[in-house]
Formats: C-alpha cells, sequence, structure tokens
C-alpha cells in the first residue's frame, strides 16, 4: 500500500450553488510521481495531494466512471519496467495488480524507423480507460501499440490481437514512441470503439473488438510515400462528445480534423489557428461544436508560437477559432501540453483543465475564458484527468 502526503493551496470564496451540491478531482501523472487535485464545486480552494510514486514516471491515472473511489495508474521506469496501479479509496492507498501484458499469437513485426522491421516488445501502458458502467473491467493502450482489457480489477489481461493483426505490419513509431495513446468508448454503442496510434493512425471496431478496420480516410500525411494511405497517419490525439457519437475531432502531427461519420471520412478544420501542430483536443462537456486544441510551434520545436501560451475555442465546430489567454504567460513562455494532459468536468459552466511540461497545470472554470494556475512546479505532466463527484 501507498500513502503520499497533502499540502493545501489557492484560497477562495464559494461561487454558487455547485460548492454545495458536489466536487471536482484532477488527477495528474508527471514524469516523477502522481497528484491528485481536489476542489469543491467553487473550483476555488484546491488541495494537493501528493506526490504519490515519488520519483517514478506516471505516464497515465484515470479514475472509474462507476466507482468514484476507483482509480488507475500506469508506471512506469526503464530500469524496472511497467507496473499497473490500482486505488479503491480515492487515492489515499495503492496497490499492485496483475501485469500480464503478453503479445499473444503471432502477427509479424512492425516497422522501425529506418524501413527495417522489429518484433512487437511492450514497454509501458499509455493509457487507460475504465468501463462507463463495471468498475473492474477497464482497457488499456500499450507500447508497442496492443490493446488489452482486464475484467477483474486488473488481477488479468487479456488483448484484443485483431487489431495488430489490423495491418500491424505497417505501423510504425512516431516520435513518442509506438503508442495506442487514445480509446475512445460509443456511449450509444457498446459495441463500438476507437483507436488512436501514433503513427498507424485511427481504428474501429463495431463488434467489441473482434474485427478492426482502419478509419483514416481524408487524412494527408507527406512523410509517407503514399500521402492518402490507409495506414501510416501520426494521428495524436481523437476526441467525442457523448451526445454525438459519430462526430469525432482529431489533433494530427500536422492538421486539426474532423469526422461527421464515425471515421468513414475525414475532412481539416484547422481555418485561422497559427500552427495546426498540437497533441491534445478537448470537447466542452455540453457543447459538442465547442473544441480545444493548444497549437505548437512545429514539429520540431515543441513551444507555443511566439512564446504565447494560448488555448484555442471554436465554438463552431473548426470553422473559427479564438484564442484564450486571461490568465496565461504571454511572454517568454517555452512549455508544451502533451496529448493525454487535456481534460474538462461537467459542471454547468464547464471546467477545462491542462497540465505543462514545465508542470503547472492551469484551470478555468468558465469553459476557458480565464485561467489560473492551481499549482506550478511539478514535474513535466504527462496526463490530467477532471472527475466531477457527488
Amino acid at each position: 500500500m501507498y500513502s503520499g502526503k497533502i499540502c493545501t493551496i489557492l484560497d477562495g470564496g464559494p461561487d454558487g450553488a455547485e460548492a454545495f451540491m458536489s466536487s471536482v478531482r484532477v488527477l495528474v501523472g508527471t514524469r516523477k510521481g502522481a497528484f491528485i487535485l481536489s476542489a469543491d464545486g467553487a473550483r476555488r480552494n484546491w488541495r494537493v495531494d501528493g506526490p504519490l510514486f515519488a520519483g517514478w514516471e506516471i505516464y497515465h491515472v484515470a479514475g472509474s466512471p462507476a466507482d468514484p473511489e476507483r482509480i488507475w495508474a500506469s508506471q512506469s521506469t526503464g530500469w524496472f519496467g511497467q507496473q499497473v496501479q490500482r486505488s479503491d479509496d480515492g487515492g489515499v492507498t495503492w496497490s499492485p495488480v496483475g501485469n500480464e501484458f503478453a503479445y499473444a499469437g503471432t502477427v509479424g513485426d512492425h516497422q522501425w524507423y529506418d524501413g527495417t522491421l522489429r518484433p512487437w516488445e511492450f514497454t509501458r501502458v499509455w493509457h487507460f480507460e475504465p468501463s462507463p458502467s463495471d468498475p473492474d473491467f477497464v482497457w488499456a493502450g500499450v507500447e508497442d501499440a496492443a490493446l488489452f482489457s482486464s475484467a477483474d480489477g486488473g488481477a488479468t489481461w487479456r488483448e484484443s490481437p485483431s487489431l495488430r493483426a489490423c495491418r500491424g505490419s505497417d505501423w510504425m513509431p512516431g516520435a513518442g514512441g509506438l503508442g495506442l495513446h487514445t480509446i475512445v468508448l460509443d456511449p450509444a454503442d457498446p459495441k463500438r470503439m476507437f483507436v488512436a496510434i501514433s503513427a498507424a493512425g485511427v481504428f474501429r471496431t463495431d463488434d467489441a473488438g473482434a474485427t478492426w478496420a482502419p478509419a483514416n480516410r481524408g487524412l494527408h500525411s507527406g512523410h509517407l510515400p503514399d500521402p492518402d494511405a490507409e495506414i501510416g497517419h501520426c494521428v495524436h490525439r481523437i476526441s467525442m462528445h457523448p451526445s454525438r457519437p459519430s462526430t469525432l475531432f482529431m489533433q494530427k502531427h500536422w492538421d486539426v480534423m474532423r469526422t461527421d461519420d464515425a471515421g468513414e471520412n475525414w475532412y481539416e478544420i484547422s481555418g485561422d489557428l497559427p500552427t495546426d501542430f498540437g497533441f491534445p483536443v478537448q470537447v466542452h462537456a455540453h457543447e459538442p461544436e465547442t473544441v480545444y486544441v493548444v497549437p505548437i510551434t512545429s514539429d520540431e520545436f515543441h513551444v507555443p508560437p511566439d512564446g504565447r501560451l494560448r488555448v484555442y475555442r471554436s465554438r463552431t465546430g473548426g470553422t473559427e477559432w479564438e484564442p484564450l489567454t486571461a490568465g496565461l504567460p504571454q511572454r517568454n513562455c517555452y512549455v508544451n501540453v502533451l496529448r493525454d494532459a487535456m481534460s474538462v468536468d461537467t459542471f454547468d459552466s464547464c471546467g477545462v483543465y491542462f497540465g505543462t511540461t514545465g508542470g503547472q497545470v492551469y484551470a478555468s472554470r468558465d469553459s476557458g475564458d480565464t485561467w489560473e494556475a492551481v499549482v506550478r512546479d511539478l514535474p513535466a505532466v504527462l496526463s490530467v484527468e477532471a472527475q466531477t463527484l457527488p
């Protein structure tokens, strides 16, 4: 079992009835431990618990929608490998659970950067996606890219080998590795799921993982011999609003994209963004046409354009974008926001949260109009997930 130390920061007063109805918890994974930020409905008085697993890389921390006390954490190190941690008391104590991540069957090798073939290896868990209804069921996306699931609280894991069988020999690593980093469940159809892999693209199943198919039509990538190829696109993140499961938004290596037919066809919505390179993309909790991205200068210079940290919001599904800057540094800011490091809560006044490689976690109580730093000077932030609690 593990328990971390506690401190309290950012004092402020109550803000409406939400302060007494519910609370918010923000789970933060960093290069050197995990942190849990919590506040009441006013989202002004923030408590910071941590560091949990101090000194360890925590690639992702995810809470269960089915049980607010259940939290998953991906603990990773180059020395000792991967460890899955689980908490059943809201992050106060933790226990390691089974780590039987073994690739099933033979699906050949995968591409390497230089075009040669390499064998599949298990390095880390990139992302957890817990079931919305069963606290013991969770999906895990791993590196080298594969999809696993556990139906017994993490004690045992089973691969969906049909995903890697979907032309896995054509997949190759992006700059950060060959990671399955995004899992999106269709709330209207429990058999439909989307995953995103760098650098392979988006894949969809309509039969609960028995079979998979690429969902990349309309994507264009200049680094590929065939820029319109079905496989090989470096997708950084996809996001969906639960009320419109056929509409997804994508931040690609270059280009911000949208599909309205569940990935059958994608089209570009980069519009008037200062640059269409970035990592996260997030949809407002209540407005399915309101989308957030964080533009980065280029694939060689992972910092905000002109040293100004700006979140861009579109209220029109991507046809027009506006910079959100109030409370964010607008001079000499050279941080990055990684693909899993942005999230929203479900309060009536939607909260938006993101973390940076400089160790800041920013929060907005008003859908991005204004921002404040909940905490500063953490290790580089890898993941941010907001939970609205009873």
